[in-house]
């Protein structure tokens, strides 16, 4: 299934990642796989053809199916015991993030972040007149990581409100181990921090890595965080708009609840459908393909141009290339557009950290991948710098 991906077919496909190219190039960038969803999602998507009625939950949001369904997962996969009654939906986890900044910290406020980071939160901080407090993620020989007592200087220097929390990150696709993330804690403890986990990358996990919640290290760090999640990264279909956030700080619970019902809007009921077909019946396709990213993060590894430097992903499907060897200036995606025709993500788009380097996408089959990869090395080629050739560990 994962390998059988026919190029001219994907062409034809409507989503974003591959209508708004050229038909010479390949998109190696937005986050989303060429692989089809589970066949259950597929499934259950036709089913619910039958009735596009108002949902039996459409009046009493308290009653949608997600709520326990996002509770039994956590507790079948990662040990949590999560109240259905403190979970809600969102059409998408952008949307999550921006309801619980609006009502958990007011315009001018400071907000912390490690950077680089996904381009849609810098932008929510915009928006929203949110001060971006950036805390570098930082190279090591063995990948990337933070400087704690920069977060703690940082969070006290600029009383900042809350810390966005992705983990796994994106786009470095670090996994924090426990003792960092209890750090966080203590820093978040002490400064009285709400915490918002992205964490809709957790079920791509690669091992020996494991995912650790950080509504899991404890009631007190459970009940400063709010968790926001969604089946569609894991499972392949981020067009149906449908996530959840679990929120297990109590005064954004009750400033949540204190919104007219309608402000943020309700998740559809194909979204609630194609999430629980996925969280039901979706694990085998999950665990094939996990197996597939992960061959396919050895093959980047293998065949990244000589200048070209990563630290693989330990999870999703993200590589975070450094191409500063390359001499490709501050947005080497526009060098491989130009030369490779490879769409990749631009590195500066992602914040301070971000120049000098691009993301790659490599969830699709094995022989687009490898043509993707022989593209950006030709194109390295061309520029006469042999450069430092990419290291397995970075």
């Amino acid at each position: 299934m994962f390998d059988d991906l026919d190029l001219a077919e994907l062409r034809r496909r409507p989503g974003v990642k591959w209508s708004h190219v050229a038909p010479d190039v390949i998109p190696a960038w937005i986050a989303d796989m060429d692989f089809p969803p589970p066949p259950s999602v597929r499934a259950a998507l036709v089913r619910g053809l039958d009735d596009l009625g108002y949902p039996a939950w459409d009046d009493r949001p308290e009653s949608n199916p997600l709520r326990a369904a996002y509770a039994e997962r956590m507790s079948r996969r990662y040990g949590l015991a999560v109240d259905p009654g403190h979970v809600r939906e969102f059409t998408e986890l952008i949307q999550g993030l921006q309801a619980v900044l609006h009502v958990a910290t007011r315009p001018g406020d400071a907000v912390a972040m490690h950077t680089p980071t996904y381009p849609p939160f810098l932008e929510t901080l915009t928006d929203m007149d949110r001060r971006l407090v950036p805390i570098p993620m930082v190279e090591g020989e063995d990948g990337w990581g933070f400087d704690v007592g920069r977060l703690a200087e940082d969070v006290a220097r600029y009383g900042c409100r809350a810390l966005v929390l992705v983990n796994p990150h994106n786009p470095t696709g670090r996994v924090f181990r426990h003792d960092e993330l209890a750090a966080i804690a203590e820093v978040a403890d002490r400064h009285d921090l709400l915490v918002i986990a992205d964490e809709i990358h957790a079920e791509l996990v690669h091992d020996p890595h494991r995912h650790v919640p950080f509504a899991s290290l404890g009631p007190e760090a459970a009940a400063r965080t709010v968790t926001l999640t969604s089946a569609t990264k894991a499972f392949n279909f981020a067009g149906v708009r449908c996530s959840v956030a679990h929120v297990g700080d109590r005064r954004v619970r009750e400033a949540l609840a204190a919104q007219p019902p309608l402000l943020f809007g309700q998740v559809s009921a194909p979204g609630v459908l194609a999430t629980l077909a996925a969280w039901h019946d979706g694990d085998d396709w999950l665990a094939e393909a996990r197996a597939t990213l992960t061959r396919n993060r050895a093959l980047v590894a293998e065949a990244l141009p000589p200048g070209v430097r990563h630290h693989p992903p330990e999870a999703g499907y993200l590589a975070w290339l450094d191409c500063r060897g390359l001499g490709t200036g501050p947005d080497p995606a526009a060098h491989f557009l130009d030369e490779a025709r490879v769409l990749l993500s631009s590195g500066p788009a992602f914040g301070p950290g971000g120049e000098g380097f691009a993301r790659l996408n490599f969830a699709t089959s094995r022989p687009i991948l490898e043509e993707i990869l022989r593209r950006l090395r030709d194109a390295a080629g061309r520029r006469g710098d042999s450069g430092v050739r990419a290291r397995d560990g970075g």
